[in-house]
């Protein structure tokens, strides 16, 4: 049994379950810009991406809020929509962003990097994201770590982890055990979902990277994918069985 997802907090995952059974009502949207509450210190962030593939794409980020502190996972695509969401959670949100976390290097990721560093807040990656970054010639995360990084948020630390490779080599999760959320990211595809892009996938992991994530973490609640609607566990089945060897 992990020791980051905790069980307990039966007023959390009641409202978690309200949330994400009335996951398209979001209470902040812009053109831009929506936020969508999963309880009242988790938010889902989603601003879009106009791609030459797949048209304009929603791209989901998460915000997580303890004592007067946030933190931000993976930032808008550019740096107009970033300063959105950073007024957003200083006005209505009334907290301060201590931390940026990118999941990977692709753009819906970190495009709006500049906008978060320009306010002095900290932006932290896997190593291997900001050297795909530099790459790719996109805004570099500041502080790097290998495996794993627990940032704290008020009183309470935030996993970031790095399980395995599949959308990307160096795609990494958040979990917030306090909450019992894990944010996948694009490592994880909503139900439904086709494969998306895999031009930087390791699709041959990609369902054993997953099916690690819940072994590892068995009591996780919400989970959030990188693009489309969020729910809870069946969302990590789907992922592993889309991708599982035939």
């Amino acid at each position: 049994m992990n020791t980051y997802l905790q069980n307990g907090h039966s007023w959390f995952l009641l409202l978690s379950v309200l949330f994400v059974g009335c996951k398209n009502n979001s209470e902040y949207s812009t053109e831009t810009l929506e936020i969508f509450p999963i309880n009242e210190n988790v938010f889902v962030h989603r601003s879009y991406l106009q791609t030459e593939d797949f048209g304009r794409v929603g791209c989901n980020g998460l915000i997580y809020v303890n004592e007067g502190e946030a933190i931000v996972f993976d930032t808008p695509p550019d740096d107009s929509s970033s300063n959105e969401l950073i007024s957003y959670i200083t006005k209505d949100l009334k907290a301060k962003v201590v931390a940026i976390v990118p999941t990977h290097f692709h753009g819906d990721c970190l495009g709006g990097l500049k906008a978060f560093h320009a306010r002095n807040i900290v932006s932290t990656a896997n190593q291997l994201t900001i050297e795909l970054a530099a790459e790719a010639g996109e805004p570099l995360p500041q502080q790097g770590f290998e495996k794993e990084s627990t940032i704290h948020v008020g009183n309470e630390g935030v996993l970031i982890k790095h399980i395995g490779e599949g959308h990307t080599r160096d795609n990494v999760i958040g979990v917030i055990p306090s909450e019992n959320v894990i944010f996948g990211g694009c490592l994880i595809k909503s139900v439904g979902a086709n494969k998306g892009y895999t031009g930087d996938a390791n699709v041959d992991t990609w369902s054993e990277t997953v099916g690690i994530i819940k072994a590892e973490f068995p009591n996780a609640k919400v989970v959030v994918p990188g693009h489309g609607k969020w729910g809870g566990q069946e969302l990590l089945d789907y992922t592993e069985e889309l991708f599982k060897k035939k």
